[in-house]
């Protein structure tokens, strides 16, 4: 699929970050977007940026609040999109939505894990079940799966544990791996890819607090305080010593860092996203910290979690993911 105009594009997570700027860029060429978000008001910013950068005649943005760990919201998500942009078909499926949050199966509480789990994987498998048919009706379909490095590296510094995301992003890997086959067999037109972006600027930080937490408001509550330290005990720190705007900082600052101190732009990668698509690459590794990365844990793999392997990588790169 070279050409997007005229298209239609489903994509989960559209109202903030990597997801918005692959609106950006897909309604930049001519297609038609559906977006899927648990934040309207975040949604209608990129439908406002969208419409701002200018729209061919009858393109059509269309926003749907949804939850995609929730298969029924999903099955809602898609009749709305039948409905809106009036087709029996898409053409473009970007199951792009994630958060973080219940690092440690020992310290984190189970529904914080649950939930981020049901999310980054849950996320990808009903939006790849439930849009399925309406691709296998298109002439033309592709399949766009967001893993991340820790899809193939379950660990983001020696001292913050990674498993519901990693395990969550491990799946998301082999998900889309074996659809390769499954696809080739069963519908030929439909192709797939799954994207590993190393650290990209975007809100997942901050987006991740609100939505573990049900608390949409930059104003954190007791619950999200908690959580937080969690969190922050799960890295091996006192956190019981901290006072509650100790806390607060801690969080604000790791949000700004995050967003502020990435080496690749959200814009940045989803222009490498949309090239892979466009070259039909199942693997799309997204950054030049993801490529060294792969390269690493490929040429050491029994070595990927000794704290000398991240320090050489961290140093070689500039990560400050664990500071």
């Amino acid at each position: 699929m070279k050409d997007f105009a005229g298209r239609i594009a489903v994509i989960t997570g559209g109202g903030t970050g990597m997801g918005r700027e692959l609106a950006r860029q897909l309604a930049a060429e001519g297609c038609n977007i559906a977006l899927c978000d648990v934040s309207a008001a975040a949604m209608e910013e990129t439908r406002r940026l969208c419409t701002v950068d200018g729209l061919r005649q009858g393109q059509r943005i269309t926003t749907h609040v949804a939850d995609v760990s929730d298969a029924v919201q999903v099955r809602g998500f898609r009749d709305a999109v039948a409905r809106e942009q009036d087709t029996d078909c898409i053409h473009l499926l970007f199951n792009n939505a994630g958060i973080g949050g219940g690092g440690s199966l020992i310290v984190n509480g189970q529904d914080e894990w649950e939930r981020t789990f049901n999310v980054c994987w849950g996320g990808v498998y009903n939006g790849t079940r439930t849009f399925l048919p309406l691709l296998q009706r298109a002439d033309a379909g592709h399949i766009v799966n967001t893993s991340s490095v820790n899809g193939f590296w379950a660990a983001i510094a020696p001292h913050i544990p990674q498993t519901a995301y990693a395990a969550a992003k491990f799946a998301v890997k082999g998900f889309t791996e074996a659809l390769i086959t499954d696809l080739r067999i069963n519908a030929p037109h439909i192709k797939c890819s799954v994207v590993m972006p190393g650290h990209i600027g975007t809100s997942i930080v901050a987006n991740s607090r609100k939505v573990q937490s049900g608390n949409d408001t930059d104003v954190m509550t007791p619950k999200e305080i908690a959580q937080a330290r969690a969190r922050i005990a799960s890295m091996g720190r006192d956190a019981a010593a901290l006072s509650d705007d100790e806390v607060r900082k801690i969080v604000t600052d790791r949000a700004k860092r995050f967003l502020e101190e990435a080496p690749t732009s959200a814009a940045e990668a989803a222009r490498i996203i949309l090239d892979g698509v466009r070259n039909e690459r199942w693997r799309i590794l997204v950054g030049r910290d993801a490529e060294q990365l792969d390269a690493r844990v490929r040429a050491a793999p029994e070595r990927a979690y000794e704290k000398d392997f991240f320090e050489s990588f961290e140093s070689e790169v500039g990560w400050r993911l664990g500071r």
